[in-house]
């Protein structure tokens, strides 16, 4: 299976790792499931994660962004012509259409469902119960 990881999922997943986005993204380091990307949101995810306000450790930085870029599935994502709350937020949503994946995020409402096309957009949590089922 195929997802997108917003940038939050991956901020949280490492402030907090016992919460419900770090076992989605154990989830991905553990090969149970792909993340799609392309090199926007690998922009994105390097600087963020570098902000010194998260005071991540670099070399931690580093291992989660190398696992992405070698086992994730890079996609060359078609522009949409939609209009999101956070405008920032739409290539996340492009490479969630192109790839065919889930798109998971703690921000769902920043993805209305009227623009959303087939994509589905769903909360860590939810996210992490359906696949316990």
């Amino acid at each position: 299976m195929l997802v997108v990881l917003d940038t939050n999922i991956l901020v949280s997943a490492l402030l907090s790792p016992f919460g419900p986005p770090a076992r989605v993204l154990d989830m991905v380091l553990s090969g149970d499931i792909r993340a799609a990307y392309d090199d926007r949101l690998m922009a994105e995810y390097r600087e963020v994660l570098a902000r010194p306000k998260f005071s991540f450790a670099p070399e931690d930085v580093a291992t989660v962004l190398a696992y992405l870029a070698s086992d994730g599935e890079q996609v060359m994502a078609q522009p949409l012509s939609c209009e999101l709350p956070d405008p920032d937020d739409l290539p996340f949503l492009e490479v969630a259409t192109q790839a065919e994946a889930v798109l998971i995020t703690g921000n769902t409402a920043h993805y209305p469902e009227a623009v959303r096309g087939e994509v589905q957009v769903v909360a860590p949590g939810e996210f992490f119960r359906a696949r316990q089922r």
